[in-house]
């Protein structure tokens, strides 16, 4: 019996097919045309999140460990972005002298800093991609690590604003390299029914480091306001942590099959799903050399071998999709809101900016959790549309209150925007992680990651520059009004995501290279069925009836 054909212009054929015939050869027909595009059932397709996460303990504590490290870096983020309201850091660092007679920043040293951190933010994001495919995911985090260590011991050396620069270039490289290793290694470790919300853990983690920075500093604001080193020490706390949490962490099974590593993949498997009552570790390696030989047939089809292959064909649209919410969030404010929040609100004339960050980022933990909680809910790309949409209109808010006159009820209404605007932009960034992660084919996830992360970075370099002299009193003085020109950059980015980002949702990685390859439009994903729905479906309906992966080849395995 022949087996069913996809209509490329019809979701709807896979089913149609199943219809035209009966059901015990039908279900070990379409078992077998899955297996062929690199598909077949885990058995846990039922599960819900919280079942997932219940039945996969162990990988999602994994899952969830790894995740920590972006304290790391939104504290690291974060910190840089608001020192420089320090007293004491300014007199250190200062090169002019203001109108009141004390050291300030100049604007052209905060736009070197805001400048050289991005280009070596993005040149770790594009190179770890190649540590990382080459030595695996686990030596790329080491990599890394290292040089976060050395930026932080750099930092607490400098006594220049030369010096501090090495640091920044340390540890931007740092950061830069693990945006682009780790929530793609969630990714690729993480239980299907769960992904999202694990992945998303990594944007509660961030937060988490971004709120703890401004508390550190308004601690010393009103201790002793001079003090900026003692901010800079607690860093070695957290990447001490991380070597501790690297060392634990297995290496990725899906790399270590991807390079013929099966005995090590095992290995890891059982570690990662220690004490899941009857669960197949070989059927779980055989889903992923399916998956990957089918990936591979299909590139040496389209001679997309190579990885410049992420710019090819379908897999260009992947790494489109990949990048576009995180290059929509530097159009709408993130140099304003998140890279120099204190600053923002100090120039904007708030009497306790720090306080003001502090309630910024102590609501964007909660409202990070409650995204955790929607993510294989509601899916990421609700999340991340409505998320950027909002950003938006907070933006128009801001800049209307840059055009009438100041006093306490616009400063009330200045938080209140900032507070939205910041649960906008969560909404946007833990879904950037799930798009930067999820997206990619498996063979091409370290470079995609790699170049969906770098591509946004020269956007952050320009605005690097530009953003000081936009906030900054005694240059171009914008204010509040800066907001009205992120509006008409960040308008036409919002706009297309709506038509771009497809829903990820409960998708293995191969059913999002069924859909690719079939040229489903992005917004139509979460409503065309796919050649695992279909046979969940047929197995729900005929549980007596084997397909093919049952039959003989994938005994269980204790």
């Amino acid at each position: 019996m022949a087996s069913p054909q996809i209509d490329e212009q019809h979701p709807d054929a896979v089913d149609r097919a199943v219809d035209d015939q009966g059901p015990s050869g039908d279900l070990k027909d379409l078992s077998a045309h899955a297996v062929a595009q690199g598909q077949a059932l885990s058995g846990y397709e039922n599960l819900s999140v919280w079942q997932t996460v219940w039945k996969f303990k162990m990988c999602s504590l994994l899952c969830f460990l790894a995740s920590i490290s972006a304290a790391a870096e939104g504290y690291q983020i974060s910190l840089m972005g608001n020192i420089i309201a320090n007293p004491g850091f300014a007199r250190q660092f200062g090169t002019q002298i203001g109108a009141d007679g004390e050291k300030v920043l100049a604007s052209s040293v905060m736009s070197v800093w805001g400048s050289v951190g991005p280009t070596f933010q993005m040149i770790g994001q594009l190179s770890i991609a190649f540590v990382s495919n080459r030595f695996g995911r686990k030596n790329a985090m080491f990599f890394f690590w290292v040089t976060l260590l050395a930026s932080v011991i750099c930092e607490v050396l400098s006594r220049n604003w030369k010096v501090f620069l090495v640091s920044k270039i340390l540890g931007s490289y740092g950061v830069g390299a693990m945006q682009s290793t780790v929530p793609p290694y969630i990714s690729e470790i993480a239980p299907t029914g769960a992904r999202g919300a694990l992945i998303m853990v990594y944007m509660f983690w961030w937060i988490t480091g971004q709120f703890f920075a401004p508390v550190a500093l308004q601690v010393m604001s009103k201790t002793d306001p001079n003090n900026w080193l003692t901010p800079i020490y607690t860093q070695f706390g957290q990447v001490g942590l991380m070597f501790i949490i690297y060392l634990i962490l297995p290496e990725s099974p899906a790399w270590c099959v991807g390079r013929g590593k099966i005995d090590q993949a095992k290995k890891n498997l059982r570690f990662m799903y220690r004490g899941v009552k009857d669960f197949d570790f070989e059927h779980h390696i055989h889903l992923l050399v399916i998956n990957i030989e089918h990936e591979r047939a299909e590139a040496n089809e389209q001679k997309g071998v190579k990885w410049y292959a992420i710019f090819q064909g379908r897999d260009r649209l992947r790494t489109i999709i990949s990048a576009w919410p995180l290059l929509t969030q530097q159009f709408i404010g993130l140099g304003v809101f998140f890279g120099y929040g204190t600053y923002f609100f100090q120039q904007a004339g708030i009497k306790d900016p720090f306080r003001v960050t502090c309630i910024t980022s102590g609501i964007n933990i909660f409202a990070t959790i409650v995204i955790v909680y929607l993510a294989d809910i509601t899916g990421r790309r609700l999340i991340a549309c409505y998320g950027t949409t909002l950003c938006m209109f907070c933006n128009v808010g801001v800049g209307i209150l840059g055009v009438v006159p100041k006093g306490t009820v616009s400063d009330n209404l200045l938080v209140v925007f900032a507070v939205f605007w910041n649960i906008g932009l969560i909404c946007n960034g833990a879904s950037a992680y799930a798009y930067v992660s999820e997206t990619s084919s498996q063979r091409l996830r370290s470079y995609t990651a790699g170049f969906a992360n770098g591509l946004v970075t020269p956007t952050g370099i320009v605005l690097g520059v530009l953003v000081p002299y936009m906030l900054n009193n005694n240059e171009w003085n914008w204010g509040l009004k800066t907001c009205w020109f992120f509006t008409g950059l960040g308008t036409p980015f919002t706009v297309a995501m709506w038509f771009l980002l497809p829903e990820t949702k409960g998708r293995t990685t191969a059913e999002l290279d069924e859909l690719f390859e079939r040229k489903i439009k992005p917004w139509r994903f979460h409503k065309t069925t796919t050649l695992t729905e279909s046979l969940v479906e047929m197995k729900n309906d005929h549980p007596s009836v084997h397909m093919v992966e049952d039959v003989g080849t994938h005994g269980k395995s204790g």
